[in-house]
């Protein structure tokens, strides 16, 4: 029998603080405590050399169940569509309008953020209707 193993979801960004300030915001995550010996995660930041400070941040889920999410500053700028994105999962088990309105209520509020709404995927008899976002960076990702 395979063992479950844990992972983390990692994003690669310009600004990690504010993207997962951001995602802390969209799923009720929140920024774990800094390392022993530190007040805030500010503090901890100006005792690395000056070429590290900023270059990651993370946030996980306060009830210990979600995947932590790590965001990593790097050079280049997204260029291309994610090969992976995440689903944002609030309209589980709604149909039709109902649905519909949850996900746009949701993505209301998301906007709000930072976020922006790329497109409605409406439900086409196989699949219920999805909305198509991107964070504050460009990531897309799916109110569903």
């Amino acid at each position: 029998m395979a063992s479950i193993r844990q992972f983390q979801v990692t994003f690669d960004c310009a600004n990690p603080e504010r993207v997962a300030r951001f995602w802390c915001e969209v799923l009720g995550y929140v920024v774990p405590p800094p390392p022993k010996g530190y007040a805030d995660w500010d503090e901890f930041d100006r005792t690395l050399p000056p070429e590290r400070r900023g270059c990651w941040f993370a946030c996980v889920d306060p009830s210990g169940v979600g995947p932590r999410l790590f965001f990593q500053r790097v050079p280049e700028g997204k260029t291309v569509k994610n090969r992976l994105h995440l689903d944002v999962r609030v309209g589980t088990g709604l149909v039709g309008e109902e649905r519909l309105a949850v996900l746009e209520a949701e993505c209301a509020r998301l906007v709000a953020l930072g976020a922006v709404r790329v497109r409605l995927l409406p439900a086409d008899g196989v699949n219920e209707s999805c909305l198509v976002m991107q964070d504050v960076e460009g990531n897309e990702f799916c109110l569903d």
